[in-house]
């Protein structure tokens, strides 16, 4: 009978191997089973959502009022009154070219002005006279003295006089006219300050030929003004988003050359057409001033720019972060999120429905709730409706 029993107790030690082998394989898939995907959270909350329209290129700080002058007439620099850099007033000299001749035409011109003046005096006191002797020539004749033969020679020579008298008096108004003929030649050599500014550039030195620069002709301006006391940024935006900007709507205005900063900003001016760039979108040109400009700071004008523009703003609604939404086949405001259930640590998807929306955020007007949890990333690898995972922190919609 001992022996009857050998049997089962091998089946005990093949059963011993098994439960160890499962042990094992048990261990083995504890320790190497994939980790839970670890995704960042963030809340649903209520705040602010503005719907904006950004430049499509990099915009430019410019001046109110920039001006590129040159002589109104061609000539030599005889004097440069100015250096780059320097700030002038409005009516100010900056430079003059040589004028020698003019100034000698408005001296002969004066000069000739003087004479007229002193013939114009002898022609008029000899009309005086004349006058006078025709009045005593008709005394004489009432008393019988003198023939009417003579009073009319009297009259006659008096007559003549006083014409030689005007004559004499527009010698006066044409010296008058040659003087500022000559003026307004030298006032054509010389180039004076429209407004109040500072000096950027100075094409030409002592000595050099300046010429004017007529319109369409690409000649480099004698000097380069600009009024830095008002600034503003222009920038292209897209037509197709031009439609929502009209003038005195908010902007922000960032440069890269001052890091880690916005100004405020007021729409100045939207441009009445569209510019055609070959090779580029169509845009349309608008103007941005600053409410507050950069103190602290050096605004140049030049400096490259952006501005952001608020055409629509709603307070206090639900908002959650842009990048959380997912696209959908059905209409254009509606969107998919993934929704966290701390009950059991799985994702679901919820369709919603979207108000407003910008770069950052988005509002919600159906299909959540404050307070709820969504996943702020749905694209990371293996994060998906259904699936388990492991919350890396929650965060608020900011």
């Amino acid at each position: 009978m001992f022996s009857q029993f050998s049997f089962p107790s091998s089946w005990l030690k093949y059963l011993i191997y098994l439960v160890g082998v499962l042990l094992i394989a048990s261990a083995i898939w504890f320790f190497t089973r994939p980790a839970l995907p670890v995704v960042p959270l963030v809340k649903v909350e209520r705040g602010l959502v503005e719907a904006t329209v950004s430049n499509t290129r990099a915009g430019a700080v410019k001046a109110c009022r920039r001006a590129k002058l040159a002589p109104p007439a061609g000539g030599q620099i005889a004097h440069l009154l100015v250096k780059k850099g320097q700030r002038v007033k409005a009516n100010q000299v900056l430079l003059e070219l040589w004028n020698n001749d003019l100034q000698a035409q408005q001296r002969l011109a004066q000069t000739q002005l003087g004479t007229s003046q002193t013939q114009s005096k002898q022609a008029c006191v000899q009309a005086d006279l004349a006058d006078q002797e025709a009045e005593r020539a008709g005394q004489l004749k009432e008393r019988g003295f003198i023939s009417n033969e003579a009073v009319e020679q009297k009259l006659a020579a008096a007559k003549v006089a006083r014409g030689g008298c005007d004559a004499a008096r527009s010698q006066i108004d044409q010296s008058e006219s040659r003087i500022a003929a000559a003026q307004a030649g030298l006032d054509r050599m010389v180039l004076r300050a429209p407004f109040d500014g500072i000096v950027a550039d100075i094409s030409g030195e002592l000595g050099e030929y300046a010429t004017p620069s007529p319109p369409g002709i690409p000649t480099p301006p004698a000097i380069d003004l600009i009024d830095d006391h008002c600034l503003f940024v222009s920038a292209p935006i897209d037509e197709v988003d031009a439609a929502n900007i009209k003038a005195g709507q908010v902007s922000r205005i960032t440069l890269d050359a001052i890091k880690g900063k916005s100004f405020a900003g007021k729409v100045k001016r939207v441009a009445p057409y569209v510019l055609e760039i070959e090779k580029q979108a169509r845009t349309v040109e608008v103007e941005v001033e600053f409410i507050a400009p950069p103190t602290a700071e050096n605004l140049l004008v030049g400096y490259s720019a952006d501005a952001e523009i608020v055409y629509a703003s709603h307070e206090n609604v639900l908002r959650i972060p842009t990048q959380s939404l997912l696209p959908t086949e059905a209409t254009q405001n509606a969107k998919r999120v993934l929704v966290y259930r701390p009950a059991d640590s799985v994702l679901e998807e919820r369709v919603v429905t979207t108000g407003l929306t910008n770069w950052d955020q988005s509002e919600i007007t159906s299909g959540l709730q404050e307070g709820d949890q969504i996943v702020l990333s749905p694209d990371q690898a293996g994060v998906k409706a259904g699936v388990k995972v492991k919350p890396q922190e929650s965060k608020t919609a900011k």
